[in-house]
């Protein structure tokens, strides 16, 4: 095992993971509810879709061979509230993601510090998936915070229920120790 290949394959499934909660939030929202703002100056969640895939079309074409922000995008036009429906939005949505993992999934790890420009600005690759990564789980954590504020009590969470905290840790104790054991088992 070499560090740059483990690398690469934690932050794809962290990527993954964080696609996962905004996937599941946008599944719990009606088609009404993709446009909700709490006010004139936040975006809905159809509006931060439409700005993560343009952030990662742009970031992740050509990701060694061309500045991440790429002449095409407009990225004002990505805070127009112009998605038509939740199917389109699930194409966008998609589609960013798509561009990402598969160009995450082509990276060997000599590819790891190689310098890569964004608006300019020089990058390690590491750097530069550091850097996207804050930037996509902020999102993201908008996208979930919006859909617990618009579903109120019919949320259905995406992590530990409030209140489950200790039944949790001991489900997970009990998983941990059931898989320990049968490794041990096979092991004799």
């Amino acid at each position: 095992m070499n560090i740059g290949d483990e690398y690469l394959k934690i932050v794809i499934e962290r990527f993954k993971s964080v696609k996962s909660l905004g996937g599941k939030t946008i599944n719990q929202l009606s088609e009404e509810e993709i446009y909700w703002t709490y006010n004139d100056e936040s975006n809905s969640v159809a509006i931060i879709v439409k700005h993560l895939s343009g952030n990662m079309v742009s970031r992740w074409t050509n990701f060694l061979t061309s500045d991440g922000e790429k002449e095409y995008r407009n990225r004002d036009e990505e805070f127009l509230d112009d998605i038509s429906s939740k199917s389109e939005l699930t194409i966008v949505w998609e589609k960013g993601w798509q561009t990402l993992i598969d160009t995450l999934t082509g990276l060997s790890e000599q590819d790891l510090l190689k310098k890569i420009y964004i608006r300019g600005e020089g990058h390690s690759v590491i750097e530069a998936i550091e850097r996207q990564m804050a930037h996509y789980a902020y999102h993201v954590g908008q996208i979930v915070y919006i859909g617990k504020q618009v579903k109120n009590k019919k949320w259905e969470s995406l992590s530990i229920p409030k209140g489950k905290s200790e039944e949790h840790l001991k489900q997970m104790l009990d998983n941990h120790r059931e898989q320990t054991i049968k490794v041990e088992d096979n092991l004799v």
